[in-house]
């Protein structure tokens, strides 16, 4: 009787014991397993984005960013400042590169201080200038209309005149907003089309000497 006594306490002890005697037991399925294992990750340099065409502010910049506890969290800032899409977006922890940048935009400011109306084309009665988002067209001939043509996007204007030019098509290079220059003839008047890198509304003024497009 006695050994049967013995082996039922030897068998309840048996029962009772744990797979892991050093782990805890009361909420053990709520506490998160570790490790120590870290992933290298490499440090920001530069981030790049570049807009389209067709944006012409910056309204706001949202980061997302992963915690020490491994959650993702959110800031947002506003900006809403005007842009040139041209020029890419930077996003950067170099403060080498930050000074960088810093200098070579005071240089371009500088620059562009300098800058003035450049031509970029003429004929007997016409001349184009451009500077930046500007055209100045030169001419004595009477504008008759002028409309925003799409795909690719270009400017059109008709000008009074008899004259038989044939076809004039001049490209004005990468560094420009304005890419193409087309001038032909009809009977009546000749056609200008101003050929642009990209989505733009425009403003047309009369101006001393002609006319003045502004690309907006």
């Amino acid at each position: 009787m006695l050994r049967v006594l013995l082996f039922i306490y030897f068998f309840s002890l048996v029962l009772m014991a744990r797979e892991n005697p050093f782990f805890p037991v009361d909420n053990a399925q709520d506490i998160p397993l570790t490790s120590n294992q870290v992933t290298a990750l490499p440090m920001l340099k530069r981030a790049t984005l570049t807009l389209p065409s067709t944006a012409r502010t910056l309204e706001s910049v949202s980061v997302a960013y992963k915690n020490l506890d491994g959650s993702i969290a959110h800031k947002k800032i506003l900006i809403r400042n005007a842009i040139d899409w041209h020029l890419p977006i930077f996003i950067s922890q170099n403060i080498n590169e930050a000074n960088c940048e810093k200098d070579s935009s005071a240089k371009v400011k500088k620059h562009k201080k300098k800058a003035d109306f450049k031509k970029i084309a003429s004929l007997k009665f016409i001349a184009f200038y451009a500077k930046k988002n500007k055209l100045k067209i030169v001419t004595k001939d009477k504008l008759l209309r002028n409309f925003l043509v799409v795909k690719p996007h270009r400017i059109v204007c008709d000008f009074k005149r008899d004259t038989n030019i044939g076809s004039f098509v001049k490209s004005l290079g990468e560094d420009s907003i304005f890419i193409k220059l087309r001038i032909g003839t009809h009977k009546g008047y000749y056609r200008v089309v101003v050929e642009l890198d990209g989505y733009y509304s425009y403003k047309l003024e009369h101006v001393s000497g002609g006319y003045m497009i502004t690309l907006l």
